[in-house]
């Protein structure tokens, strides 16, 4: 086998690979005893089958398996001489081998682009000071109120209206006919929370305990069930109960509640703690963008097309999960699938290019990623949606997620270098008021 190497765009490379006969030959023959040693036709002892005889009656497994064999073997060999790691998939572009004739195919893949790299350490950046804002902590124990909050039924005849949660029986109609699936029974329906569709809340508002109500309901357009979307159907309503949230009062017993802290002034402390550490890693992700930008800005280099592809394709993916979350599609935004691309695209530009540049400092610190260190991003991964960490990992090892994790991990490593190597100067938080 003989190979040479084309230089197709300062990130994309052509391999045109010429196999001798001998070679095509010595592949098919591999495939076929592997066959022949197994297969059981009629009129013959398992295992003595003759070769022409197999290789008629399987043909097709036989050389498709064999090119694919052969090709594979080939990959390894030339991308191991050439000492290059494919950014994306490698394009293989072949047909199907033939026994009597030299065979040549080609295959094309991307890489990192050449660049030199501007300077990247003593940078100067400035850093925000960290302040505890009291503001802040009365806002979380406010939460931690709501959260822990108990719930009671009213006596008083009111109507239903914001801040009280409505027990309802609702049934959709459509042409006089219940819908399945648009109806529950004792359902708690927290108003003026926007968990619901105003449309929906608006129908419930105002009614009294025992009432029942019929109204008009037309789904939005962009409603996640498109089944529903743009339906108008005929909402029934039956208002059982009004319930209103019973606030704890802010004392020691709300502390072990919350936490089990001893009293209200260790549970401050922790808030405050929990704040200061959240922030120094707020303001110290903003330093780092700034101390990236700089390096960026200093630089120009062609990106790799398909990977930024895939880079739009995953903003893509987490914009889905998000307007999913809310009860929307991505049709909601109105946009052909170009016109999301297109807007996606600079995003996308960015992130490739902070990552190929962070890669490239991490070689030129030497820094590496031990397997411990990718363990450990999985094991946090899995503490915090609740999976089993032996699952996650064999998910990335399945869908080769591996590489890429190790490599977010060695930028993270650099931006901390850089970081490291930068002069830092802390200047004072704007004010509350400031930033209202």
């Amino acid at each position: 086998m003989e190979y040479k190497v084309e230089e197709l765009s300062p990130v994309k490379r052509k391999v045109v690979v010429d196999v001798p006969l001998e070679e095509v030959q010595a592949a098919l023959a591999a495939t076929i005893a592997l066959y022949r040693k197994d297969a059981d036709i009629k009129g013959f002892r398992k295992g003595k089958v003759p070769s022409s005889v197999v290789e008629g009656k399987f043909r097709k497994q036989i050389y498709a398996e064999a090119t694919t064999d052969l090709i594979n073997f080939h990959l390894n060999e030339i991308m191991g001489e050439l000492g290059v790691s494919p950014l994306s998939g490698i394009d293989v572009d072949a047909k199907e081998m033939d026994r009597d004739q030299a065979y040549g195919y080609s295959f094309t893949f991307e890489v990192a682009p050449d660049f030199d790299l501007p300077e990247y350490k003593g940078l100067v950046v400035e850093e925000e000071e960290i302040e505890v804002d009291p503001k802040q902590v009365e806002i979380v124990i406010e939460r931690i109120r709501q959260n822990v909050a108990k719930t009671k039924i009213i006596k008083e005849e009111r109507p239903v209206g914001n801040g009280d949660i409505a027990v309802i029986d609702f049934q959709a109609l459509q042409d006089d006919k219940p819908m399945e699936g648009v109806a529950a029974n004792k359902f708690e329906l927290p108003l003026g929370e926007g968990n619901s569709l105003p449309e929906f809340e608006a129908i419930v508002s105002g009614m009294i305990p025992g009432q029942t109500k019929e109204a008009e309901l037309t789904f939005p357009d962009d409603f996640l069930n498109e089944q529903l979307a743009a339906q108008t159907v005929l909402m029934r309503v039956t208002l059982h109960a009004i319930k209103v949230k019973e606030l704890p009062e802010v004392n020691d017993d709300f502390a072990e509640l919350a936490g089990g802290y001893k009293n209200v002034q260790e549970l401050r402390e922790a808030i405050e703690k929990s704040y200061v550490s959240t922030r120094e890693q707020l303001v110290k992700g903003d330093a780092q963008k700034k101390l990236l930008d700089q390096i960026k800005a200093g630089v120009d280099f062609e990106l790799p097309p398909s990977v930024v592809e895939e880079q739009i394709d995953k903003q893509i993916v987490e914009l889905q999960g998000q307007l999913e979350r809310q009860g929307k599609s991505l049709d909601s935004l109105g946009l052909s699938r170009d016109e999301m691309r297109a807007q996606h695209r600079p995003q996308a530009e960015d992130v490739v290019k902070s990552s190929l540049i962070l890669l490239a400092i991490a070689n030129a610190e030497g820094l590496t990623v031990e397997p411990a260190e990718v363990d450990l991003v999985l094991q946090k991964m899995a503490a915090s949606t609740g999976q089993d960490f032996h699952s996650i990992k064999d998910y990335y090892e399945q869908h080769n997620l591996m590489i890429p994790l190790k490599d977010r991990v060695l930028a993270d490593k650099a931006m901390d270098a850089i970081y490291a190597h930068a002069q830092v100067t802390k200047i004072p938080a704007p004010s509350s008021d400031s930033e209202a």
